[in-house]
């Protein structure tokens, strides 16, 4: 079928639903058409402003103390019909803290939580288990801006609110090998369950953007996360470990990966054994020069499966859906379902790489080599592309059973003359042009996406008056 027709539908009829829910949600702030009793589930009985708890919204009274205390009387509620801490209007300067079960943050329009940019604000946390260590430098790391584990319903949403992690200093000290341990993430929840982001811009994160961790049934919807794309490492949103995640409408513009699906780094990942699965990512706009729209790894030797990809906008971005792991990585990427991409300026429409460096002690087991095989293309249409395809696999461990169709690639102006570099790679095509490699070449039929949807999160986003 066309491609741009159906993406241009998709478009308007997203338009018309992003309409009427922001519709919904200012009527929802404003007290109207929606009473506690109708609220439903994920509406907290028990609701504070940040002001309650001696919070000053100037842009520069430090409120980490604020923050903290307010989670902690919120916390005592959970039992009660839970509770939600509302953050005005404001710029609300503060260091680190931690989420609690059964709790709602609730940014109103106008309100930015900023994140302080004195380092000695941040304290040192250990690493995670299935990385062993720092994932910039060696031993513990940073706290993450916003932070939780062990957690159970948990929602960050509101009328577009911000959350700044003025990530600048970050940077400039990275660049400059100036810090001594990792940057912590702007939001990394751990061992949760039923969590929901949505409503809420990220910008500026030290280094990447949402993370959880070790987490089972994640909704995460209409997001905007926004960073240079020159930032390092600024991710988007990283999957980890992490089973039952959904991204929907998101948007987002990134120094690094717009999505990186991960399950742990090396030998740690391997022990570690927490793969991710059951992952859907649809409805994303994605800016990305120098990476992928979504990246299936680097860091993925828990094991990587069940990930399906559709309906997605790349714009001005190095990648589509890339697959990156190499040798001492271990685990595996199967069963990943893509199909309905609109990809406009691209460096490569397909892109999976073999040999990805970064391993966490400088060294990796030759004999840790992983298993790539399942994954499937369907309905993809690019324009502007310098090259169709590098497909690069492991020597003595090809990446099997690629499917290829309904795919074309319209070439930029200075395309490569050579359009596929494929090495260990095996599968097979069927209407795809510019014709594909040798090693893609079999004739096949239409690649297969599952029929049963996944069941992730609620029916439909809580609509709460705060």
């Amino acid at each position: 079928f066309p491609i741009p027709v159906a993406m241009a539908a998709r478009r308007a009829a997203l338009q018309v639903t992003v309409c009427a829910a922001a519709v919904a949600l200012a009527l929802c702030a404003a007290g109207i058409g929606a009473t506690p009793a109708a609220r439903g589930a994920g509406c907290r009985k028990h609701v504070r402003r940040v002001t309650e708890y001696g919070a000053v919204g100037d842009g520069r009274t430090l409120n980490t103390k604020a923050f903290v205390r307010a989670v902690a009387d919120l916390g005592r509620r959970a039992g009660d019909g839970g509770a939600a801490l509302v953050v005005p209007a404001g710029r609300w300067l503060t260091g680190p803290f931690n989420l609690t079960s059964h709790f709602t943050l609730f940014l109103h329009r106008g309100a930015e939580i900023l994140a302080s940019q004195d380092l000695d604000d941040w304290p040192l946390i250990a690493p995670l288990p299935s990385y062993g260590r720092g994932r910039d430098e060696p031993g513990p790391r940073y706290s993450n801006f916003i932070g939780g584990s062990n957690l159970t319903d948990v929602i960050i949403s509101g009328y577009n609110g911000t959350i700044n992690g003025q990530g600048q200093v970050w940077w400039d000290k990275f660049h400059a090998k100036q810090l001594d341990y990792t940057r912590g993430y702007l939001l990394e929840l751990l061992y949760s369950r039923d969590i929901i982001i949505s409503n809420v811009t990220f910008v500026d994160a030290p280094s990447w953007n949402l993370h959880p961790t070790y987490c089972t049934n994640v909704t995460i919807s209409g997001v905007t996360i926004l960073a240079p794309v020159h930032s390092p490492n600024t991710d988007g949103i990283d999957p980890d470990s992490s089973s039952h995640v959904k991204i929907e409408d998101c948007y987002i513009v990134s120094g690094d990966d717009c999505i990186a699906v991960k399950s742990g780094w090396d030998e740690y990942g391997i022990r570690f054994n927490m793969p991710s699965q059951h992952i859907v990512v649809r409805r994303l706009t994605c800016i990305s020069p120098t990476s992928a729209m979504i990246a299936l790894g680097s860091e993925m030797s828990g094991g990587i499966q069940d990930v399906r990809v559709e309906d997605n906008i790349a714009i001005n971005t190095e990648s589509a859906v890339r697959i990156k792991s190499g040798v001492g990585r271990g685990g595996f990427v199967r069963d990943v379902f893509v199909r309905r991409l609109s990809l406009h300026t691209m460096k490569w429409v397909f892109w999976m790489t073999g040999n990805y460096g970064q391993h966490p002690d400088n060294s990796s087991d030759p004999k840790a080599l992983p298993e790539v095989t399942g994954i499937n293309y369907r309905d993809v249409f690019a324009e502007n592309v310098t090259m169709a395809g590098r497909m690069e696999g492991i020597p003595n461990d090809p990446y099997t059973g690629i499917c290829m169709s309904n795919v074309t690639a319209q070439l930029a102006p200075k395309a490569k003359k050579l359009q596929w570099n494929c090495t260990d790679v095996q599968g097979v095509a069927y209407g795809v042009s510019p014709e594909p490699c040798p090693e893609l070449g079999a004739e096949g039929k239409p690649c297969t996406f599952p029929e049963e949807e996944l069941v992730i999160g609620p029916p439909e986003l809580p609509k709460c008056t705060y």
